[in-house]
């Protein structure tokens, strides 16, 4: 229980970031820290600043993959219970259809019984035809 409160809580900080680093915000705050560090930190070639937003790439990278995985798996379990809810409509459905033609066939059954039996010995009655299974 503990764990999955805890991986639980690490999903909702990655998912935190990844939407932060997918806002104007974060690219306004990148703009003006680089900026600055171009201009008072340090002079060209900017080297610590290359492997600093090297860094952070990868770390974005590595959030954004783990916001995809969870999609996917959000996405997964849609489907299988998309799928499953259309088996059992369709099994429903089914059941419906098989009991609406007995239904139809006794009705047919029940017709011709009665125009059979109003007609008198000479005469001949035409009769509904019954449906074939």
């Amino acid at each position: 229980m503990q764990k999955e409160r805890a991986e639980d809580v690490q999903l909702r900080i990655a998912d935190w970031i990844t939407r932060f680093a997918g806002s104007m915000w974060f690219v306004c705050i990148h703009v003006l820290l680089f900026a600055a560090w171009m201009v008072w930190m340090e002079d060209s070639p900017w080297q610590t600043l290359t492997l600093i937003v090297s860094l952070e790439a990868i770390f974005l990278s590595a959030f954004v993959m783990i916001g995809q995985n969870r999609q996917a798996e959000f996405t997964r379990k849609k489907a299988d219970h998309d799928y499953l809810s259309q088996e059992l409509e369709l099994r429903h459905n089914t059941e419906l259809t098989e009991l609406i033609h007995t239904l139809t066939v006794e009705i047919h059954k029940a017709v011709n019984a009665a125009a059979a039996g109003e007609t008198d010995a000479g005469e001949h009655a035409e009769q509904v035809p019954t449906a074939t299974a």
